[in-house]
């Protein structure tokens, strides 16, 4: 049996760049050992012995040798086997394995590579071969280890990403502390589900005076960073936190405003895009105008989904004429749509994320499918009817929902006059 060796406790930290690599030497030959460890010391490596492999464990435990020199014939463990056993310890870097062959196991070499040795040197030992060996293996350990420290940077990099990201989606949600809102003759809900930290949907609503409510859903082409930051300045746009920016708005007077158009409010919005943003990035936009007292609706349809509205006996309507998205063509020229809602009726707002939503199959669902959908939740109201389109959308889609979801939904339910000031107003 091996005697027991009282190595040095394991390291803290990895040697400093430029220090000698450490060589492990493992022969149950004490003069193969000495041969050895006397042409390392010559040519700069620090090395240390063991006559077994069972030794060389105890040391590899401790000391983390930079390469390993190992024959393959030994009494107890073998070469190969101690390879295996060293592959599987629990290392902050790779270590370099080289096993020393006679002539006659030259046909084992496949054994050898399948137990994890790197390398092969025959016996008797040539110095100048051990020399570009161990060269070589010193080349890999360093390619190794600037990887390593690159992915070290890498990940640092990536856990500040990580806070900014929190921090932005915190902003980003910060822009509704609501999802609804009684408006007295009706009621607005909100829905947004971001794929990632942040996402490039905005939904939300406004009150344009006593009597008229302002409803939109908004998508930025692209995912990520980039969009968040474009809806985040778009939202500026549609505010019901600062009514004097809000494009939709027309001042009539202190603290009085009057609605503008939908068509004019899309066509102001693309002019905004191009001549401020400059940027490849674009938007889709869908923006009614509903008028409390009637249940009169104009709306606007700027790439966006098609609008649905889904009547108190459960049927469903989708409108809207399509159009061209915000931001990509100047002087683009927008349609208004109109219709009424009738008590216990409900207009609904919704992205992409929903109509372009796949079954694991890849088949998107379609207006047949979707309306069927709504009509199966006719009888939920507000959050509940938007949280339960949510959960079929991901039930649909096998968990995978590839895009941000978010919708928009007012439920009229008769005359009625707005309750609360428009500062209270929510953007999603």
């Amino acid at each position: 049996m091996a005697a027991s060796y009282d190595a040095p406790p394991l390291d803290p930290a990895p040697p400093k760049p430029g220090a000698p690599r450490h060589v492990l030497v493992v022969d149950d030959s004490r003069m193969q050992r000495r041969i050895l460890s006397a042409q390392l010391s010559r040519s700069g490596y620090r090395v240390t012995e063991a006559g077994s492999a069972e030794e060389a464990m105890v040391i590899c435990a401790r000391t983390e040798p930079d390469i390993v020199i190992s024959d393959w014939m030994m009494t107890g463990m073998t070469g190969p086997e101690f390879c295996q056993a060293f592959r599987a310890m629990d290392r902050r870097s790779y270590g370099y394995f080289i096993l020393l062959t006679s002539k006659a196991e030259k046909t084992d070499v496949t054994r050898g590579l399948e137990s994890g040795a790197d390398d092969f040197l025959s016996k008797p030992v040539n110095g100048e071969e051990l020399r570009a060996r161990l060269s070589a293996g010193s080349r890999i350990l360093s390619m190794q280890e600037e990887l390593s420290a690159k992915n070290n940077l890498l990940r640092a990099a990536q856990d500040v990403i990580e806070r900014d990201l929190q921090e932005a989606r915190k902003l980003q949600q910060s822009l509704v502390r609501d999802r609804h809102r009684d408006f007295g003759a009706g009621a607005a809900s909100l829905m947004l589900r971001p794929t990632g930290h942040v996402g490039g949907d905005l939904v939300g609503f406004f009150p344009i005076n006593e009597t008229r409510v302002g409803l939109y859903g908004i998508d930025v082409s692209g995912h990520g960073i980039t969009s968040a930051l474009m809806m985040a300045r778009v939202a500026g746009y549609l505010s019901g936190t600062w009514p004097a920016q809000n494009i939709a708005l027309i001042p009539t007077g202190r603290d009085s405003f009057a609605s503008r158009p939908p068509a004019e409010v899309a066509q102001m919005m693309n002019d905004l895009v191009l001549e401020e943003m400059q940027t490849e990035s674009y938007l889709t936009l869908v923006y009614a105008d509903i008028d409390l007292a009637t249940g009169q609706i104009e709306l606007v349809q700027a790439g966006h989904p098609y609008p649905v509205v889904q009547r108190r006996d459960g049927r469903v309507e989708f409108l809207g004429q399509g159009g061209l998205p915000i931001g990509l063509i100047p002087g683009a020229q927008y349609v208004s749509v109109s219709t009424r809602l009738a008590p216990g009726d409900r207009l609904l707002l919704i992205s992409d994320g929903i109509t372009e939503a796949t079954d694991p199959d890849g088949i998107m669902i379609d207006e047949t499918a979707l309306a069927t959908l709504i009509r199966k939740f006719a009888g939920l109201r507000g959050p509940d009817f938007l949280d339960a389109i949510l959960w079929e959308i991901e039930a649909y889609t096998a968990g995978d929902i590839t895009d941000d979801v978010s919708a928009a939904i007012f439920e009229f339910r008769g005359p009625g006059r707005v309750q609360g000031s428009r500062r209270a107003s929510r953007d999603l």
